[in-house]
Order: C-alpha cells, then sequence, then structure tokens
C-alpha cells in the first residue's frame, strides 16, 4: 500500500509553499482528498492521519463505502462528480458536500430530497471555465442568473464555484480557467440581488497536476488524488455491492 500519511504530508507541503509564494495563508486552502475508486483501507489510513472528509466522483461508489464506513466517528463525504437527478436521494441521504450543482431542475430536486431528510447540505456551483464540451458545468456568463434563483431552496447551504480547468501542459491555458474563475466570484459578490451564499468564498480547483497553480489565482479547495493515494483503480474494479478491493 501507499504510503499515505507520507503522501499527505508531501502535499501539504506543497499547498503551504504554493500559499508562500502569493503571500497566502496555508490554512486558506483546505485539502480535500478524492478516494474515488480507493479501498476503505486507504481512506482509513487517510483518516488516521487527521483527514475526515473525501471526495467521490461516482455516486453510488460514495454511498457504499459510508454505509461500510459509518461507525467510524466524524467521518464525512463530498460528492464531487456529476449527479443525476435519480441519484439526489442517495446524496440526500449521506452527504455533507455536494460541489457539482449545474442546473436548477437538480437544485429543486435535491432540495425536496434533503427537506424529506430534514437536511441541509453544503452547495458548490460547477462552472465549465475551459468550454470544453466534455466538461459539465454553466457557462460563466450564465453564473449569476443561475445563482439569484437559488435562494428559493432552503436546504441548499450554497456557498461558492467548483470547476475542472482544461487537461493541459500549457500553464497560460490552465491559468486562464482559474483567472475566469476569479472573475465570476467577483460578479456574485458586487450583485446585490443574489442573495443565496456566505460570501461566495469558497473556490474548488485544482486537482494534482495542477492544485499550486490553482492556488496561486486564490483556490480555498483543492481535490487531490492520486499524489495522496497513487494509482486509481480499474473504475470497474470496486463498484457497489462488490468485495471491497481491501478485503481482497
Amino acid at each position: 500500500m501507499e504510503d499515505i500519511a507520507a503522501n499527505l504530508h508531501t502535499v501539504e507541503g506543497r499547498i503551504a509553499a504554493a500559499c508562500r509564494r502569493v503571500g497566502r495563508d496555508p490554512s486558506s486552502v483546505r485539502l480535500l482528498p478524492v478516494s474515488k475508486t480507493m479501498s476503505t483501507d486507504k481512506i482509513m489510513a487517510a483518516y488516521d492521519a487527521g483527514y475526515r472528509r473525501f471526495g467521490e466522483n461516482k455516486v453510488q461508489e460514495a454511498h457504499d463505502k459510508w454505509e461500510r464506513l459509518q461507525d467510524v466517528e466524524g467521518l464525512e463525504w463530498a460528492v464531487i462528480g456529476h449527479l443525476q437527478r435519480n441519484k439526489t436521494r442517495l446524496v440526500a441521504q449521506f452527504a455533507s458536500e455536494f460541489e457539482a450543482l449545474d442546473s436548477l431542475r437538480l437544485a429543486k430536486e435535491l432540495d425536496k430530497r434533503l427537506q424529506a431528510q430534514g437536511r441541509r447540505l453544503d452547495v458548490l456551483v460547477q462552472v465549465n471555465s475551459s468550454g470544453e464540451e466534455s466538461k459539465f458545468g454553466l457557462p460563466p456568463d450564465e453564473v449569476v442568473g443561475f445563482a439569484r434563483q437559488l435562494a428559493a431552496f432552503d436546504a441548499l447551504r450554497v456557498h461558492g464555484l467548483m470547476t475542472l480547468a482544461v487537461f493541459s501542459s500549457d500553464r497560460t491555458k490552465v491559468a486562464g480557467c482559474f483567472q475566469r474563475m476569479v472573475e465570476v466570484r467577483e460578479q456574485l459578490r458586487q450583485a446585490d440581488d443574489v442573495a443565496v451564499g456566505e460570501g461566495w468564498d469558497e473556490l474548488s480547483m485544482g486537482m494534482s497536476g495542477d492544485f499550486e497553480l490553482a492556488i496561486e489565482y486564490g483556490a480555498t479547495v483543492v481535490r487531490v488524488g492520486q499524489a495522496i493515494f497513487g494509482a486509481r483503480l480499474d473504475p470497474n474494479a470496486y463498484w457497489p455491492g462488490a468485495a471491497d478491493p481491501a478485503a481482497g
């Protein structure tokens, strides 16, 4: 198994160094370990190193892990991948955070499910900052209009934005995505009629390959998987109801 604690320490050091370069306090950046396809043993190794919230892309996989680890004190789950409306019931049941809100239909369904559970949920609005058709999220110029309509959903505690930058070795192209997010957040802060949220403070952007650059542009959450847990498993090797790879 990967030395998860050592990997976390390395990533934490890289976060701190990136913050120092731009005069930021390292405590202003939250590291979200992304545990998709990873075994519960690896998740518990990160838990033992002090982490309590983990990011998962696939709702069914996340729900399965939640069921397996319900007795672990303080363990929380952030759903960071695209969500179909027929899976909102599961998210409302177990998630502490959802980072991929991108439609009013989804907001309405998720709010309804949360109301039924008597729960509220931390939510980030996903923005397609790269303009790629293969990526989910709202176009940057539609975010303010979308945000104006979110106050109707009491169970959604909306407090920021999320994006996936273009996958490229061209630093300028990646930086352009992050800069667009900064601009969208500023537009939200200046819109007097956008009453939802807590200042739109959260910017979830940056993954294993680009989180240091994202920090330079103001990321408050970085989603890091492979740099912590190592290479991902075949996504079909871990699926709800199947044997946990850690047990085999």
